[in-house]
């Protein structure tokens, strides 16, 4: 049996305790927040319990499956035909399946085919390592044309990477692509999936078993040092107290792990400073009235600050209608330290605009979220800039979710690397 110390409770650390609880081991899950879950825990909106910020389950996500299965929660998953949407040009389109894109407005019919070609051929790769050290700019163009690139892709991550939008890696792009295009009925219908109670039925499911199995979460305690002796870990000191630990998992974000890990030696602490994040303000609006009849709209309006929205109540029954209305940017952009009144009338704004009919009395609540390492930046050659999961340091682990490459954020890659870091411990 090895003292295993857990550093952060979001869904990979809760994950890795589990499954380190499992092999035996004892188990101590420390967590800044009051709560446990990490991106994935619910607030209160005006007595509706839901995500801070939003998510959602695809038919490829197996590793959450299989979690689900063995915490007893197989049936708590729910499926449901969805939608996208695009919004350009002042005016809302279906889009994501072959009639909506031979009728969009404003490309050729020749760059319909080539898009439609890419979708269709990219969906079916299955190596993303020729696609490594190419840029979704480059990428997207060869198939497509530059015009394609400009009106379709560019102003989305432009508002989303800002100075970063020209170098993003075409291997994450394709997997996001590859993960959508795998998750629908048919060709011409999309379903995504959703765990009945919200993202919360996990992260309380998870909890409870690392208890169960004589572990700990302490939630209120940031850490403030990972300490190291003779090369290897010794414990963390938390909160004032020391914990002992033969091992140690660390799942916060890659621009804490320089002062967290002061002893780690100065090169490898660099490689982790080099990971460059975009922060993210998500205004969640509880709405008596529908906004569109999609999950998910892009939006490329020079009008707007956001590079789409979320309506997830067309995904989860949530008996009004939920928006979420994410600002993606660097967190030292000024627009970032903007105070919440200031994105709530922004948001609200940019939802009058998609729905004209949205007054303000249709508005119930708004909450929120801040935070300033929500995204990765993944340009070209990512995968050769990241450390090993394993340190330099015995027993220490570190991982966040740059180490999902070239997968994007979600709970189904958390619990992947969460349970195979548990399994390293000795």
């Amino acid at each position: 049996m090895a003292r295993v110390v857990v550093v952060g409770a979001g869904a990979m650390g809760l994950a890795a305790a589990y499954h380190a609880g499992r092999r035996g081991h004892a188990v101590t899950v420390l967590e800044a927040a009051p709560e446990p879950g990490g991106m994935a825990a619910h607030l209160d909106l005006a007595g509706l319990s839901i995500e801070r910020f939003y998510h959602f389950v695809c038919r490829a996500d197996r590793p959450t499956f299989d979690l689900m299965s063995e915490l007893g929660l197989g049936d708590r998953m729910r499926w449901v035909p969805t939608s996208m949407g695009y919004y350009v040009d002042g005016s809302l389109h279906p889009w994501g399946d072959p009639v909506s894109l031979l009728r969009f407005p404003g490309l050729s019919f020749v760059e319909k085919l080539r898009y439609g070609a890419m979708m269709a051929i990219e969906t079916k790769r299955r190596d993303w390592r020729a696609l490594d050290t190419v840029s979704a700019r480059d990428w997207i163009t060869r198939w497509c044309g530059a015009r394609v690139y400009e009106r379709m892709w560019a102003p989305l991550f432009r508002l989303k990477f800002f100075q970063h939008a020209d170098t993003v890696s075409a291997a994450w792009i394709w997997t996001r692509i590859r993960r959508l295009g795998t998750s629908r009925r048919s060709l011409f219908q999309e379903e995504l999936g959703y765990i009945e109670g919200g993202s919360q039925t996990l992260v309380d499911a998870l909890v409870a078993a690392v208890e169960r199995q004589g572990g700990t979460v302490r939630c209120g305690v940031p850490v403030e040092r990972i300490d190291i002796a003779e090369g290897a870990v010794a414990g963390v000191t938390a909160g004032g107290e020391v914990f002992p630990a033969d091992a140690v998992i660390c799942t916060v974000p890659t621009p804490h792990v320089s002062a967290l890990v002061p002893a780690m030696p100065a090169a490898e602490r660099a490689r982790y400073d080099a990971i460059e994040n975009i922060g993210v303000v998500c205004v969640l609006v509880r709405l008596k009235r529908s906004i569109t009849p999609h999950f998910w709209v892009n939006i490329a309006d020079p009008r707007f600050a956001i590079p789409g929205i979320v309506e997830f109540s067309n995904l989860r029954p949530t008996g009004d209608t939920v928006v979420y209305v994410p600002y993606y940017m660097p967190p030292d952009r000024p627009e970032f330290s903007r105070d919440d009144a200031t994105f709530r009338a922004e948001a609200l704004g940019c939802l009058k605009m998609l729905q004209p009919a949205l007054r303000d009395e249709d508005v119930v609540a708004v909450k929120i979220g801040r935070l300033r390492h929500a995204q990765p930046v993944c340009p070209p050659g990512f995968s050769t800039m990241l450390p090993p999961v394993e340190t330099s340091v015995r027993g220490l682990q570190i991982a966040d979710t740059a180490f999902y490459y070239p997968e994007d954020r979600g709970i189904a890659e958390s619990v992947r690397l969460g349970r195979e870091m548990a399994e390293r411990v000795p």
